[in-house]
């Protein structure tokens, strides 16, 4: 089916064209339109983006040294970055966003299924925010600070399969706890979160009363009691198993019922860590251990930010920089797109790290990735005790 199909080509063959269309023409994308239409614009952004293109100068002069391989990957022609400029400043960045979902709708099921590194049957998902820098001179609209400029990308990504499930995208001076009333809630779910998030009253209402599960650090400023406690084993590093009603003046109104509270010492390190949950079903040990699984999060924010540039920008305006965000999320899913459906045995990271250097090769994209699948891919050894020096 892929013989004499560019490795972009078969990735890009994934995309769905009618659901496609239907996101451009909401916010009639094409309109005025002559040779450069959006579908063009994802194209050619999504190949700069895997190539790790640095300007818009990088890109057309890569699309021009490359002129006699465009057409077979899909390209029609070495676009002037004059023409991407205004594409990127005036096309709607809510068409990638939608066509963002419409992607997720149809890879989350084909990862339904994938083994959790925990044996639980609850949906876990990890959410976090990563601030993107930029220049506050060239970005006035992104201020931060004084003589500094941002926004925070705010992900939940799904842990069977690391995908995204939402991105919501805030001015850099926005509390990560206001990202919690756009959280997506699932009844029966687990929500791993780190301690910027604990906002008792949101913890209390948009997640403990929706019947889902959340797992966070403790404040090292909380003040509670302690109600009752549960036998542990210390030899797992567990030292404590508690439930606690919070005593803080405002805080014991917003969250009036027991929290459960697991104390756990990293015997590497020495370092001890107070994590809160309204789990009340899995053992101590399996609590510490779903929060390790945040780390995942981390990782997704350093795959996209190194692997499909978002590092620097190609725009200055807020819809230029906006739209660049969402076909970088789209182009993951895409390549997470791929490894199910042709059938790639290594894993998204290697896959995205890699993928770039062969966009212009005729081999199968399965056949390239697999012919080395016998070598299994060096495992992480960066943090060897439950928990890494920079999950906190």
């Amino acid at each position: 089916m892929n013989n004499g199909k560019t490795i972009f080509s078969q990735i890009m063959s994934l995309i769905p064209e009618r659901e496609f269309k239907t996101c451009v023409d909401r916010y009639n994308g094409n309109y005025r339109a002559r040779n450069f239409s959006c579908k063009d614009q994802f194209l050619v952004m999504s190949y700069a983006q895997l190539t790790n293109r640095g300007s818009l100068r990088d890109i057309e002069n890569c699309l021009t040294a490359l002129s006699s391989r465009l057409y077979h990957c899909g390209i029609s022609y070495a676009v002037p970055r004059n023409t991407l400029a205004k594409a990127n400043e005036k096309r709607d960045w809510r068409i990638y966003a939608d066509f963002a979902q419409v992607l997720l709708r149809k890879v989350r099921p084909l990862y339904a299924k994938d083994d959790f590194r925990l044996d639980l049957d609850n949906m876990v998902y990890a959410f976090d925010s990563s601030t993107i820098s930029l220049c506050l001179k060239l970005c006035p609209w992104a201020k931060f600070r004084k003589h500094k400029g941002g926004i925070k990308m705010h992900t939940l990504l799904d842990l069977r399969g690391n995908l995204p499930v939402s991105v919501y995208l805030t001015e850099a001076a926005v509390h990560d706890v206001k990202a919690l009333d756009n959280l997506y809630v699932e009844p029966s779910a687990i929500y791993l979160m780190d301690k910027g998030y604990v906002d008792f009253y949101r913890l209390f209402h948009l997640v403990h009363k929706k019947k889902a599960f959340f797992v966070t650090r403790a404040k090292d400023n909380m003040l509670f009691k302690v109600i009752d406690s549960t036998e542990v084993d210390k030899s797992t590093g567990v030292i404590a198993d508690e439930q606690i009603v919070l005593t803080g003046l405002r805080t014991s109104s917003w969250y009036p019922e027991g929290i459960r509270m697991v104390t756990y010492e990293d015997y590497a390190t020495g370092n001890v860590y107070r994590f809160l949950t309204n789990e009340l079903e899995h053992e101590a040990l399996t609590i510490a251990e779903l929060y390790r699984e945040r780390w995942n999060v981390e990782l997704f924010f350093k795959w996209i930010k190194q692997h499909l540039h978002i590092k620097s920008f190609y725009g200055i305006s807020e819809n230029a920089i906006y739209l660049q965000i969402w076909i970088a999320v789209c182009t993951y899913l895409l390549l997470a797109f791929a490894k199910k459906k042709m059938h790639i045995d290594q894993s998204l990271h290697t896959i995205s790290k890699n993928v770039g250097m062969f966009l212009t090769d005729k081999s199968p994209i399965n056949e390239l990735f697999n012919k080395n699948a016998h070598e299994k891919e060096t495992p992480n050894n960066d943090y060897p005790s439950l928990f890494g020096p920079d999950d906190f």
